[in-house]
């Protein structure tokens, strides 16, 4: 894949330029190919849906086969895909869809590692009687174990949500291993993939998962987000759209519809991956799309390693996380924190050299209250994906050197 890199960061345009863009995990960049499918959207076939005119019909098509593509990327499971402007609004979209459904002294379990996204909207339906437990993260790993979940489920245990991978520092949890157990008690199991979609292919039905968010914008789309809903799930969710909408499919959890040129621009993602494999050299039985994984999957490693080389060398530095590069164990969201130094001050330093990065608790309060990280202004958090290079980390590390050494 090193080889193919140029052509990699000419599809998106976004990376011209000095600057050095590390803060993927907030947003990726976008694909050329889909700025150019939502604008040719909007220029050629941007009118109402459901008419019988030429233009709407086509208008039609270019939508469903952008909600094809997302349905793709969720791993085509039996159940449907909702659409929504972000995960944080789609979860809430579930939550008040599951609230008519629940009854008091019913359990949801929400955990330490996740992000605010899929903790608040479950943890407000405490507010009608529904009994909110909190599975704690294993403090030497950083991980979800089983173990720590198991004490919390019972025959209450209605809902147990869950991130397949740490927004803060990148670990990737045992979701398979998870479902069973959850299932084993007749609960659903809610997993918020926004931070491994970029990394790693997801099939959520073959993990278990009863629904599944990612947010398309970190996936080097558009600013939406995508959930798969398995259809048993999907079933006991009530409709929150207008009244008359109540058999009207995933719709019913769509309120005011999806924004269309932006699904329509989402039909370019996965293409992009199926090229990127078909330039591979690789076995003839795996699909291109298993190739183009396979192959960010290890260059992201490598980027890892690089870093985490150098940060494990600073006596100053800890990283906060798994310091192995494993691409089984953690994909490349890599945090730390500095002796001496708050994570504010570190990245305006950087920005002052051309280098993204952030600081804080992206949103994962109660991970960062836990290891007592607040009055240190949280993380400093480097997030790469496969568009990056060698020599991008290595200019970050040369950046780094003088500051943390």
């Amino acid at each position: 894949m090193q080889r193919s890199l140029d052509r990699i960061r000419a599809r998106f345009p976004g990376l011209a330029g000095d600057e050095l863009l590390l803060d993927n995990a907030g947003g990726s960049q976008i694909l050329g190919s889909v700025i150019d499918e939502i604008a040719d959207y909007l220029r050629s076939c941007n009118v109402q849906h459901g008419a019988s005119y030429a233009r709407s019909r086509v208008a039609v098509e270019r939508v469903l086969a952008g909600e094809r593509a997302l349905a793709s990327l969720l791993g085509d499971g039996p159940g449907p895909v909702i659409i929504g402007s972000s995960t944080t609004q789609l979860v809430f979209n579930l939550a008040a869809a599951l609230a008519p459904s629940l009854r008091p002294g019913d359990e949801i379990v929400v955990s330490e590692a996740d992000h605010e996204a899929n903790v608040g909207a479950w943890a407000r339906l405490a507010g009608q009687g529904v009994v909110v437990r909190s599975w704690p993260i294993e403090r030497e790993r950083l991980r979800l174990e089983p173990a720590g979940l198991a004490p919390l489920l019972s025959a209450r245990t209605r809902l147990v949500c869950m991130t397949h991978c740490s927004n803060v520092v990148g670990t990737i949890h045992d979701v398979a291993a998870v479902a069973e157990m959850v299932h084993a008690v007749g609960a659903r199991l809610f997993v918020d993939g926004v931070a491994y979609a970029p990394h790693r292919p997801v099939d959520a039905a073959a993990l278990g998962a009863d629904g599944y968010v990612f947010s398309v914008y970190k996936v080097y789309g558009p600013h939406l987000a995508a959930a798969y809903l398995s259809p048993g799930f999907f079933a006991e969710l009530a409709n929150i759209n207008h009244h008359f909408l109540a058999d009207a499919g995933a719709y019913r959890l769509e309120p005011g519809g999806v924004c269309y040129e932006l699904v329509a621009g989402c039909a370019a993602i996965p293409r992009y991956l199926d090229e990127l494999g078909e330039a591979l050299d690789g076995p003839a039985e795996v699909g291109p799309r298993a190739r183009a994984w396979a192959a960010i999957a290890a260059h992201e490693e490598a980027l890892s390693a690089r870093l985490l080389e150098f940060l494990a060398a600073c006596p100053r530095v800890r990283v906060v996380g798994e310091t192995c590069p494993d691409r089984q164990v953690r994909v490349p969201t890599i945090s730390f924190v500095v002796a001496g130094m708050r994570s504010s001050e570190l990245p305006p330093r950087l920005a002052a050299q051309g280098i993204g990065v952030r600081f804080g608790d992206f949103y994962a309060r109660p991970l960062i209250d836990r290891l007592g990280l607040r009055a240190q202004d949280g993380v400093v958090r480097v997030s790469l994906v496969h568009y990056n290079r060698a020599d991008e980390v290595d200019r970050l590390i040369a950046a780094l050197a003088p500051i943390v050494g």
